[in-house]
């Protein structure tokens, strides 16, 4: 893990993409808050390890998102709580498809086997909430229609989780980009530091880039060849660009649906 400030640390993906997420721990009086807990265990058996090697109690666990990539190390902090929002809540409840979690992370297919198990939250979290000394939780949406950040208010941090990704396309293809675009002004006003879900810490210019693609995501009526050129045009996942030109495209028609291009990538 890398030392951000005192008592703040992130674990970041040595090659950012999709599968390969970021993660955060923060230290407080009474023991250790983990932000995400990462897809596979070859991911998170060394982050819970060197969670564990700070030498204070495991207490709680934040998930931004509860997409696997995010939550897929749960079981590991197994006497945390699990703190999350009320659409977390309802999709850890029920069982998770290993299937489905192969064919959208091929790198990591051996290691989702049928017994990949999460566990489930057990603190809903829907408003602001200081919940410890040195971290606050804030809502946003648009990743998904519930996300959490968490914010190291004295430090100047926000560990963004699934609401962040830099320099990778990300995945909107489950939420609405154009409320994604909108609610990133909020992060803004959080902090001067941003650990993203996904690819290297950033700040203002990073989560910029980010809404102008979720804007020209929105713009594009479902078109890929109308989201024009920007940063995005050298960011690896380009494989997302239609899920999510489509997702855009049926919410802006009132359909509440799944992109049809993502159906079809999954097998459904």
């Amino acid at each position: 893990m890398d030392l951000l400030a005192p008592g703040i640390y992130a674990e970041l993906a040595d090659t950012p993409g999709h599968g390969r997420t970021n993660a955060g721990a923060v230290v407080d009086a009474d023991g250790v808050t983990v932000i995400d807990t990462l897809l596979a265990p070859s991911q998170w058996g060394p982050f819970h390890a060197a969670v564990e090697a700070l030498g204070q109690p495991i207490k709680r666990v934040v998930l931004t998102s509860s997409n696997i990539e995010f939550s897929g190390g749960t079981a590991a902090f197994r006497l945390a709580g699990i703190y999350g929002r009320s659409q977390a809540s309802a999709h850890l409840d029920q069982p998770g498809d290993p299937e489905i979690f192969r064919r959208l992370h091929p790198d990591f297919a051996a290691e989702l086997d049928d017994d990949l198990v999460t566990r489930p939250i057990s603190h809903i979290v829907d408003a602001p909430v200081q919940l410890t000394p040195a971290l606050t939780v804030v809502p946003l949406d648009g990743q998904q229609a519930e996300n959490l950040v968490v914010v190291a208010a004295g430090a100047g941090i926000a560990f963004a989780g699934a609401m962040a990704s830099f320099g990778v396309v990300p995945n909107a293809s489950g939420g609405d980009p154009a409320r994604w675009a909108d609610q990133l002004d909020g992060l803004l006003e959080l902090a001067q530091i941003v650990v993203p879900g996904i690819g290297p810490i950033g700040g203002d210019e990073e989560v910029q880039d980010l809404q102008q693609y979720l804007r020209a995501v929105a713009a594009a009526e479902g078109d890929v060849s109308r989201l024009g050129t920007g940063p995005w045009s050298q960011w690896p996942g380009a494989e997302w660009h239609q899920p999510n030109v489509e997702r855009a495209a049926l919410l802006a028609e009132g359909r509440d649906e799944p992109p049809p291009s993502l159906l079809a990538w999954l097998g459904i």
